[in-house]
């Protein structure tokens, strides 16, 4: 399938560096609202540049677009994408508010188009071999899961000098100013609510605790919130515990507490992270966690083979490539409209809890099933 990539900044690098394990995609253009910023990408990545977002989209031969923009620019983006009947696989957010999204969802719908959104660390080797154990039901009965996406100070990191491949550098006023909520919060939500079901409801607090993060750069806004606490019940009946910020001491855990043991994994980032199992030990009329845990035996994928770029842990073309395979068999996408919309229901009313709030998502999705080479 031939794809094209609006959005040549630092992501788009990540992005290629993996679509390249895929022969079964060819990047029939790029652009950016910067020709300059997109002809240095192409070159540096030897790809065709279109100049312009109408150009892009008046080639009959694109089928897909990656919408890899601005978070604030998706909406627009995907929306002139699906207008010109295209399929899009968007960077997350889906839009940046919930009747935005829900308008993409609509349009997808009557133009019978495929509308995906990121993040695809569901398809990851340690998210389907979590999954897996659940199905076995390794611990039990699942009764509550903690989840952490804290980053550490991220103001006082030296991130003027974060570059990606091509030398773009990272975009921290965009980055600050969306918030570590929207960015990141979805990389547990997707995993929860694959395993649990949706939302039903939660309750939730978001708050901005450094307010002055760029000193020589004024954010607008500058109060997006850098914390967040939310407390999810699943149609399951499984809660669970989500924390995501850029000021506590980086973890990237997750614990999924039953009545026979605990399953962690220590970042959902990391496509292949150990996936261990604790037990509890009794001793005369105590009972404890053993300290000690054994890893769960991963799951193999096809993509296991794959080589990405040296340091990196995350498949971004997983996302793209099971949305073009679910467009050829003319089946659901795992990651479809109806599932991005809830999680990007969910994520928008963590942040905007800046009051605190209980909310009860208006959205939901059918079962997803597990990938082929995680089922037993």
């Amino acid at each position: 399938m031939r794809i094209a990539i609006v959005g040549c900044g630092f992501v788009a690098d990540y992005y290629i560096s993996t679509l390249r394990s895929y022969p079964q995609l060819t990047v029939a253009g790029v652009m950016d609202r910067n020709l300059e910023r997109a002809e240095h990408f192409g070159k540096y990545h030897n790809l065709p540049v279109c100049p312009t977002l109408t150009a892009l989209l008046e080639d009959p031969s694109i089928e897909l677009v990656l919408n890899l923009t601005n978070p604030r620019s998706h909406f627009e983006v995907s929306k002139a994408c699906l207008e010109a009947d295209k399929h899009v696989y968007s960077e997350k957010p889906l839009a940046m508010n919930f009747e935005d999204a829900q308008h993409l969802f609509t349009l997808a719908q009557s133009k019978g188009l495929y509308l995906s959104c990121a993040p695809c660390n569901l398809l990851s080797e340690t998210a389907q071999t979590l999954w897996k154990a659940l199905r076995e039901q390794v611990v039990g009965t699942v009764r509550v899961v903690y989840a952490e996406m804290d980053d550490g100070l991220l103001h006082t990191m030296p991130y003027r000098q974060w570059r990606s491949s091509s030398g773009t550098p990272w975009p921290a006023k965009d980055e600050f100013e969306v918030g570590c909520t929207i960015e990141h919060a979805a990389y547990y939500v997707t995993w929860l609510t694959a395993f649990f079901g949706p939302v039903t409801s939660l309750t939730a607090f978001a708050s901005c605790q450094v307010p002055d993060k760029q000193t020589d750069v004024p954010l607008e806004p500058a109060y997006t919130p850098d914390f967040s606490v939310a407390c999810l019940q699943f149609a399951s009946g499984v809660v669970a515990r989500l924390t995501c910020s850029i000021v506590a001491p980086h973890d990237h855990r997750l614990q999924i507490i039953g009545d026979k043991g605990i399953l962690s994994t220590r970042d959902c980032w990391f496509y292949r992270a150990p996936v261990f199992v604790r037990r509890s030990l009794t001793l005369r009329r105590k009972t404890f966690w053993n300290p000690l845990s054994r890893k769960y035996p991963l799951v193999r994928s096809p993509q296991q083979r794959k080589k990405t770029k040296k340091g990196q842990q995350m498949d971004y073309a997983r996302g793209v490539v099971e949305l073009v395979e679910a467009i050829e068999a003319q089946r659901p996408s795992r990651l479809s409209a109806e599932f991005s919309l809830h999680v990007n229901e969910v994520v928008l009313a963590i942040q905007n809890a800046t009051s605190g709030m209980s909310y009860q998502p208006k959205t939901t999705f059918e079962p997803i099933a597990p990938m082929p080479w995680a089922v037993s």
